[in-house]
């Protein structure tokens, strides 16, 4: 997965990005694999490691995967108020803008489209 350069440098290059890729929902590819979409990351001049940007619908699941291991069961056992900071949590990070995304954590939640607006139009007047 590395390219160039000294190879405990480079390792040490991808185990500090790799928490983020991870968060993202992206992949580390090695970087002469790198597509057109991919972003190749260079330490020091020398191309160390691709990162695959998820699909926009893909980073919606992986948020709220990641959300539902943070609260330890299912999101649509939360409470009203967990919900509701689950739903701003999810307008902060651009949930709404990608298509079907008020469906789909509307699934998640065990709620509404109805309720998911509810909670959005409250958090705008608040």
């Amino acid at each position: 997965m590395t390219g160039a350069g000294d190879g405990s440098v480079a390792a040490a290059f991808v185990a500090a990005v790799k928490p983020l890729v991870d968060a993202m929902g992206g992949e580390l590819v090695a970087p002469g694999l790198a597509g057109p979409d991919d972003v190749v990351l260079a330490w020091e001049g020398a191309d160390v490691v691709a990162v695959r940007l998820p699909q926009l619908a893909d980073s919606l699941d992986h948020i709220l995967a990641a959300l539902e291991r943070g609260h330890g069961k299912p999101l649509a056992e939360l409470d009203r108020k967990a919900k509701q900071e689950i739903v701003r949590i999810l307008e902060a990070r651009g949930a709404f803008s990608v298509r079907h995304g008020v469906e789909t954590v509307a699934s998640a939640l065990g709620v509404s489209r109805f309720t998911v607006y509810n909670y959005l139009n409250r958090e705008k007047q608040a």
